[in-house]
């Protein structure tokens, strides 16, 4: 089937590979799987991936409501803050729900009668490098530091949140990470029946020591006397999804560049936001680009590959990795006209799902 470019690909078979480490996490470590709907929320592929996961979580109202209609399962609620107009609402669609703050919880715990009611927890450590998105950082909003507050609410609490995960492939960070917060907060944690660890964890990465970390997953498990949940994101969908792009025009600026029917600004955001390069595969060869977006923005720059032939109006370019937060993160910037969504399935069949025109482009405006 031929798609007009851009669009981004998701390969069913990609998704199974994470799926299948998923289920061997959930087997021999006990701990349920929620999807972060604030990493891929694409929910044509929820067919599958609702077999291998007990359910979803979310940040907000609207994702938890398509956690709850889409996905199925259990539906866990989050957000930093909740709104007086909404929160009956997001109770409604929630079989957990969990407070940011005990200022939160105070306000809106006996409007949340008939699901359980949890506490996000900030053990002031992370594993992210960067300031933007670790959530132990200086002054963090992101949960509460002190124990000593939180336990005057323990009869009303029954569970506890903690997402102190960022991009972590390493298994031995992980555990120390671990250990700091059961000295912090063990006592707590020993109190409420259930505890999420968040996401961040990288454990469908190559190399991964899945066996340790199921073991450490149900020591700490037993030890409190806790259901485990764990939130991949990233880790249920990497290396699953690629954005396929044309090029659109050529230059010569010193550099040689290639300009293509995407952006970066519009539809890998986090690569900008990050500042970092997209990834091409093989990337090697005699002949170097600099490829770049076709917005106005002059830094809308997707990275500088090498290809095994020079580089032709009308060729295609597929950068990799291109399902964690860009499909929930795209817009409308300079009114670029937004990739469509089409699926690869299993037996190797390319189906289009989804195709954004001028109607969605003025619809989201007024």
């Amino acid at each position: 089937m031929t798609i007009q470019t851009p669009y981004y690909l998701i390969d069913k078979a990609g998704l199974l590979r994470n799926l299948e480490i998923i289920r061997r996490v959930r087997e021999q470590s006990g701990a349920k799987l929620l999807l972060a709907l604030k990493c891929f929320a694409t929910w044509s592929v929820f067919d599958l991936m609702n077999q291998y996961l007990d359910g979803t979580t979310s940040s907000s109202l609207y994702e938890v409501r398509l956690g709850r209609e889409k996905f199925g399962g259990e539906t866990h609620a989050y957000s930093v803050a909740y709104a007086d107009h909404e929160i009956d609402e997001v109770v409604s669609h929630a079989d957990k729900i969990i407070f940011n703050s005990l200022g939160q919880f105070a306000r809106f715990a006996d409007r949340a009668v008939g699901v359980q009611r949890g506490l996000r927890l900030n053990p002031g450590v992370s594993s992210s490098s960067f300031d933007l998105a670790d959530p132990a950082r200086p002054f963090s909003r992101l949960g509460e530091w002190d124990a000593n507050r939180v336990r005057p609410f323990m009869d009303r609490i029954d569970g506890f949140m903690i997402h102190n995960n960022c991009e972590n492939g390493d298994f031995g960070l992980f555990d120390a990470m671990l250990g700091q917060i059961e000295e912090r907060f063990g006592d707590l944690l020993a109190q409420v029946k259930w505890v999420s660890l968040g996401g961040g964890i990288h454990f469908t990465g190559e190399g991964y020591n899945v066996d340790a970390f199921c073991a450490r997953l149900k020591k700490f498990a037993q030890d409190y006397g806790v259901q485990v949940y764990l939130e991949p994101g990233e880790a249920a969908i990497t290396r699953s999804t690629t954005l396929e792009v044309s090029v659109l025009d050529i230059l010569d600026n010193g550099k040689q560049l290639a300009i293509v029917d995407a952006s970066v600004e519009a539809h890998m955001l986090d690569l900008l936001i990050y500042r970092q390069h997209a990834k091409v595969e093989p990337d090697a060869g005699p002949h170097p680009y600099m490829v770049c977006g076709k917005s106005c923005l002059a830094g809308d720059i997707f990275g500088e590959f090498r290809f095994e032939k020079e580089l032709a109006v009308g060729d295609r370019i597929s950068f990799q990795d291109a399902a964690g937060y860009t499909m929930v993160k795209k817009n409308w910037f300079n009114g670029v006209k937004m990739p469509s969504i089409a699926i690869r399935e299993l037996d190797g069949e390319v189906r289009l799902v989804r195709a954004f025109g001028y109607d969605d482009f003025a619809a989201a405006l007024s």
